[in-house]
């Protein structure tokens, strides 16, 4: 579970609900029409802007956020030089074993078609088609929430026109000034932390673990790339440690 995202959304409400509770009390915010126009109307107008199996991937997606798939860098080199000794040592063959068990879907795709005798140009250009193919999916998933979060100020200064539209047809009544201007009020403060809570932090968070992922796939693709062409296993590790941040790289060899 990522705590920097979760730490951040429940610090952000507990203060925000902590600050309306200490002036006013938290009913005070609370108003359903609001609530109707900006959550349901962005949602609505998400349902129009993204076709219906993006929008099934929703709740999913937001879980990637909190509890991304987790991919130890540092391990999965150590894994590929250990392939590359054991091809080196018993030829390529060898790792058929390794790659029916695998479990990095991507790694295992590379091995099959490496063992397989794939020329290595063929391997290249499929894994970086579902390389390229994957990142895409992330990014339109991603945008879902940057998306919402654009939507949501939108429905907010439409709920603001619709109270102001109320409250100046009602001018005669005091009585109805305040229920208006609240809607107007409020449906703006609603789109504001939609937005900025859960629109666009998250997508943010989601291109950045699309980021992640891609420069680990780049990491398994040069790997499968020298593990073929039987490069020396002190080279494979040197070249995949560049991936990493200097303060993580440890060699296996030193």
């Amino acid at each position: 579970m990522d705590l920097g995202t979760v730490i951040g959304m429940v610090l952000i409400l507990a203060l925000l609900f902590g600050a309306m509770a200490m002036g006013v009390g938290i009913g005070a915010y609370i108003d359903i029409p609001s609530v109707l126009i900006v959550i349901g109307g962005s949602i609505g107008a998400l349902m129009i802007s993204f076709k219906p199996e993006q929008m099934k991937q929703f709740t999913k997606v937001f879980m990637v956020a909190i509890k991304p798939p987790q991919v130890d860098a540092s391990e999965l080199i150590k894994k590929l030089v250990e392939y590359a000794t054991q091809a080196r040592r018993d030829g390529i063959l060898s790792l058929e074993a390794a790659a029916n068990t695998e479990e990095n879907e991507f790694l295992k795709k590379g091995l099959s078609m490496a063992v397989d005798g794939n020329e290595p140009d063929t391997i290249r250009e499929l894994l970086e088609i579902e390389m390229e193919q994957t990142s895409s999916r992330h990014k339109t998933h991603a945008s879902i929430f940057d998306q919402w979060a654009g939507l949501a100020g939108a429905m907010g200064m439409v709920g603001t026109l619709i109270g102001l539209v109320a409250m100046l047809l009602n001018m005669a009544d005091p009585s109805a000034i305040g229920p208006s201007m609240a809607v107007a009020l409020l449906t703006t403060m609603y789109g504001a932390m939609i937005g900025n809570i859960f629109g666009t932090p998250v997508a943010n968070i989601l291109n950045i673990r699309n980021d992640e992922e891609n420069t680990i796939k780049e990491m398994i693709l040069e790997g499968i790339m020298s593990i073929q062409a039987g490069d020396n296993p002190r080279t494979l590790e040197a070249k995949l440690l560049s991936f990493l941040a200097p303060n993580d790289r440890v060699s296996q060899f030193d």
